[in-house]
């Protein structure tokens, strides 16, 4: 049974979030890829505010391609996750609540969301037609000479996610390598 979480995101919400539910998130998120994360933490670094407010918000790291006439959005599938790791706590600090993308997170990032209270979600890659169905509205909010990679604010309705760190320690992708590390094949 699937966990129905809206953004923003509360403690509470992140609190009740366990690695490996399976969950559907309704509302706003936003797209960031790598050099948006750059961007963005260049900026804090000059004293600078971000181009938008994090705090309680899911990015999600997609770099969605053009949507044909009649559609929202292009295919919308993740991107590695480890790449954005070193940009991570700068946001973690504003409020940032959660992140979706796909593959393992470093343990520094780990132990980041644990300290900040935030969560990872991973989405399922080669499903990225599927996914943008569940996007109902799109549009760039900074950066835009990024093309693909500009931050998008998205709205998702039912975006089927599942919680790949939480914030007790748990790692869907260290639990999967123990289980399948006793088959003998």
């Amino acid at each position: 049974m699937e966990k129905r979480i809206k953004t923003p995101l509360t403690d509470e919400v992140i609190e009740d979030l366990k690695a490996g539910d399976k969950v559907l998130i309704t509302g706003y998120i936003y797209t960031a890829r790598d050099a948006a994360h750059k961007r963005m933490v260049e900026a804090l670094q000059r004293g600078e505010p971000l181009p938008i407010d994090v705090k309680g918000q899911v990015i999600y790291y997609v770099g969605p391609t053009p949507p044909k006439p009649g559609q929202v959005i292009g295919s919308a599938g993740p991107t590695t996750s480890i790449r954005m790791d070193k940009y991570v706590e700068e946001l973690l600090k504003l409020g940032l609540k959660g992140m979706i993308g796909k593959g393992y997170r470093s343990p520094q990032v780990r132990d980041l969301l644990k300290k900040y209270k935030a969560v990872y979600f991973a989405a399922v890659g080669g499903v990225a037609v599927l996914l943008s169905k569940c996007i109902k509205s799109s549009e760039i909010v900074a950066y835009e000479d990024l093309g693909t990679e500009a931050i998008r604010r998205l709205y998702v309705e039912d975006f089927p996610v599942i919680v790949a760190n939480d914030i007790y320690g748990g790692d869907i992708f260290e639990e999967g390598r123990k289980r399948f590390a006793r088959i003998d094949i």
